[in-house]
């Protein structure tokens, strides 16, 4: 694979776990298992929505939440993993 193609892809793999980290967090914040009183968990919480914000704002204009769940880091994850196999398919040609 070149290299070019590797970093993109491997961009693409760290920013899904991101956002999975994300939504745990999410989760973890919703169901007041952390708290973000602690510095540490503050500073991780702020990092991570800072980080996935951006991107998923456009979705959330778009998608309605269904039964009261917000399912655009679902579909954000879903776009970048098709992302990852273009690159793969077409960019290492």
């Amino acid at each position: 694979m070149p290299p070019v193609t590797w970093l993109i892809y491997t961009i693409i793999k760290i920013y899904i776990y991101v956002l999975i980290a994300w939504v745990v967090m999410s989760w973890l914040l919703a169901f007041n298992v952390v708290n973000t009183r602690h510095p540490f968990v503050n500073a991780i919480a702020r990092f991570l929505h800072n980080v996935t914000a951006p991107a998923l704002r456009p979705i959330q204009r778009v998608v309605p939440l269904i039964g009261g769940v917000d399912i655009s880091p679902l579909i954000l994850a879903l776009l970048l993993s098709f992302v990852q196999q273009l690159v793969v398919r077409y960019v290492w040609l």
